[in-house]
């Protein structure tokens, strides 16, 4: 009895540092957890990602297709903000909509300060809009092209003044940087600083910080913050005027933008307007603090509804605003082409406007996610209208929105008859089944294991269709199957929306006709899912994981606790001094494990796994040093095994165990170097 009861302790304790340790390193990549107010709350460009039932059908305008009158509109927007805002846990919010080269209609809602009772003002209150940052260093960089000053497909390292590593023939360029198909990834660590004194100049950052490329450049979209900060850089050097500067100069003043800013902190005259950005968790609003972005080319932007307004009109006009132009029409026409997409039938992505279909309209344009704001800025060039939005919290408002826009003035009159099915036997379906995951994750730091909470599993199903499923030990809501019936050639609809989700051969081999890649399997914008080889799947990861656990913790019990244990009973623990010695280097060596399995995550998730953005801490790096010792001891723990079977120091049973123990240590090693967790990487 005593035994099973140990047995059940030991099953408990491996099941929570499991669990401590896979949600604590994936907190800085995790929506789901940020949307139930965890600690760990994405930094930048992660968007709520749960697979949700559908939302509700909404009537169509009872004035006909498209927008004819402002004062409907706001009835329409009044309803709908009355109605989520507080469902979705929205403090304040702001939307401005242009057409036909005018501001139709503008409007804030709720709070920027919740604690001073101030009202957000379309014309007053900033809002810090994240990643639609990039739009302006887009067209920025577009301007230094118009004059002859960059040339958009040379190699960027011709323009910096470090050398960016490239493994690959194909070079960096800026219009890969612009499409996001350069080649590198995103990085979560370090990114950010608390104060403007911690922040590091753009240059200098980017030397020490760039994410590797880890995928030939041109061949595959992986969005990456640090490329566009990179692009900013490359806008500074050649201008040779500060970036903020360059932008306030050529972009914001020409727009008449007074009220914008990529300055960190605000200027005085506009930092009192900011909107205080909020988290909400357990069941009140928290404020979060000003995040100083070391990546400002990409995210640092603050600016109000208004102001936006005008860059929209701007860019519908083909780079007029009023008397002022910031780029010539062809350059414009340029910039919102459609420049790489993975299949002719997916939405691709123009150089930083990314192409979004939806009720038969193609609309270009840019999310923006930081700690505590969300936004949104949606152009619809055929219709010449142009929509922002933008909320003081992390929530998905902007996407509900929209939808719910498009459904009302634009619905689609008659659902499009869909495409015809192919009949795919059970062999040609098994190309496409397997794990893939986003491809978007920190590969070269150790955050790399949150990669995992970005699974999705691909099955049959019924009627020779295939099931996407998201794990539910990832999605904490439960989450929707989506059905994918084949229409083409490696091209398949969704069942639930009818979007097209494409998948795609080995770039690096097309000879091999191995699928590797699922393009859109679960949202309207452009996306790539790579194939997860079987060893790297999270049950067997977890599992390998789970053995070493148990293992070290078998090592733990006999070394040092049963010593102790038996010394407290009054009893003897003598045996010979060799075996003595491996038996508490085998306990030494298990105990350095478990406390950096257990300790690192769970001392992160204690701390705030999103202040990684500031950096390391220290007790990290205190803890990353525990694998480097275990491993060196471990190379002593195979030199008492062979001792312990030549010289039979044991029975053979403790000599087994200890081989084990030895075996987990040394399985341990490589399982540490895959994830990036031996050493310091960061």
């Amino acid at each position: 009895m005593r035994q099973r009861g140990f047995r059940r302790k030991l099953v408990h304790w491996l099941l929570l540092a499991i669990l401590s340790f896979s949600l604590s390193l994936s907190g800085l990549n995790t929506p789901s957890l940020a949307q139930s107010g965890s600690k760990q709350l994405p930094i930048l460009d992660q968007q709520p990602q749960q697979v949700t039932e559908p939302e509700k059908s909404v009537s169509p305008s009872p004035t006909g297709l498209g927008l004819k009158e402002p004062q409907e509109l706001e009835a329409f927007v009044d309803n709908f903000f009355n109605e989520e805002m507080s469902k979705t846990h929205v403090p304040g919010a702001v939307i401005s909509v242009v057409k036909d080269g005018k501001l139709f209609f503008v409007k804030g809602y709720g709070y920027a300060n919740l604690e001073k009772k101030i009202p957000v003002e379309a014309d007053k209150t900033l809002f810090r809009v994240a990643s639609l940052s990039k739009l302006f260093t887009a067209t920025a960089a577009m301007q230094l092209y118009e004059r002859g000053q960059l040339d958009l497909d040379a190699d960027v390292n011709k323009y910096l003044d470090f050398e960016l590593e490239n493994p690959y023939s194909e070079p960096v360029t800026a219009a890969r940087m612009m499409m996001h198909t350069d080649g590198t990834t995103v990085r979560r660590i370090g990114l950010a600083a608390r104060t403007e004194a911690e922040m590091k100049p753009l240059g200098d950052y980017l030397a020490d910080h760039m994410p590797p490329i880890v995928s030939r450049p041109g061949e595959l979209y992986s969005y990456s913050s640090h490329s566009t900060a990179l692009l900013g850089y490359v806008v500074e050097k050649i201008s040779g005027t500060p970036f903020a500067e360059y932008i306030d100069k050529n972009i914001l003043q020409p727009l008449k933008m007074s009220r914008s800013t990529f300055l960190q902190p605000l200027p005085p005259a506009l930092a009192d307007n900011l909107a205080v950005g909020y988290q909400h968790q357990s069941g009140s609003f928290k404020p979060v603090p000003f995040l100083y972005l070391n990546i400002a080319p990409a995210a640092a932007m603050s600016t109000t509804a208004t102001d936006m307004a005008n860059f929209m009109i701007a860019h519908l006009l083909r780079g007029r605003y009023e008397n002022s132009r910031i780029l010539e029409e062809d350059t414009v026409r340029l910039m919102h082409k459609t420049h790489f997409a993975h299949h002719p039938k997916l939405p691709g992505t123009g150089y930083s406007f990314r192409e979004r279909l939806e009720n038969n309209i193609r609309m270009i344009g840019h999310l923006g996610s930081l700690r505590g704001y969300s936004s949104s800025l949606t152009l619809m060039p055929d219709q010449n209208i142009g929509i922002f939005i933008a909320s003081n919290s992390f929530s998905g408002i902007h996407g509900k929105l929209l939808s719910q826009l498009l459904d009302h003035y634009f619905p689609v009159p008659n659902k499009p008859v869909p495409l015809k099915p192919l009949a795919l036997t059970d062999e040609q379906l098994d190309r496409f089944t397997g794990t893939y995951r986003d491809v978007e994750y920190p590969r070269a730091t150790f955050l790399k294991p949150s990669a995992v909470f970005q699974h999705i599993n691909i099955k049959k199903g019924d009627n020779g269709t295939l099931v996407i499923q998201t794990p539910g030990l990832f999605f904490l809501s439960n989450p929707q199957n989506i059905k994918l019936i084949p229409v083409g050639s490696q091209l398949f609809q969704r069942a639930n929306d009818d979007a097209l989700t494409a998948f795609g051969e080995a770039i690096e081999d097309e000879a091999s006709n191995q699928i590797k890649f699922a393009f859109n399997p679960l949202w309207p914008k452009i996306g790539a899912y790579e194939r997860v080889p079987w060893y790297e799947t999270a049950w067997v990861q977890l599992g390998l994981l789970g053995f070493c656990v148990l293992v070290f913790l078998s090592a733990f019990f006999i070394w040092p606790i049963r010593p102790l244990i038996r010394r407290l009973q009054g009893k003897n623990f003598q045996i010979e001094r060799q075996p003595s010695r491996a038996w508490l280097l085998a306990g030494l060596v298990g105990t350095l494990n478990l406390v950096f399995i257990i300790g690192l995550p769970l001392s992160l998730w204690l701390y705030g796994a999103w202040k990684l953005a500031y950096g390391v801490p220290t007790f990290a790096i205190a803890f990353l040093s525990l694998p480097l010792i275990a491993t060196v001891l471990t190379l002593g723990l195979a030199v008492f095994t062979v001792l312990g079977w030549t010289n039979k120091y044991w029975s053979v049973m403790a000599r087994a165990h200890y081989s084990l123990i030895t075996l987990a240590a040394l399985v341990f090693i490589p399982f540490l170097l895959y994830w990036n967790l031996l050493g310091f990487q960061f």
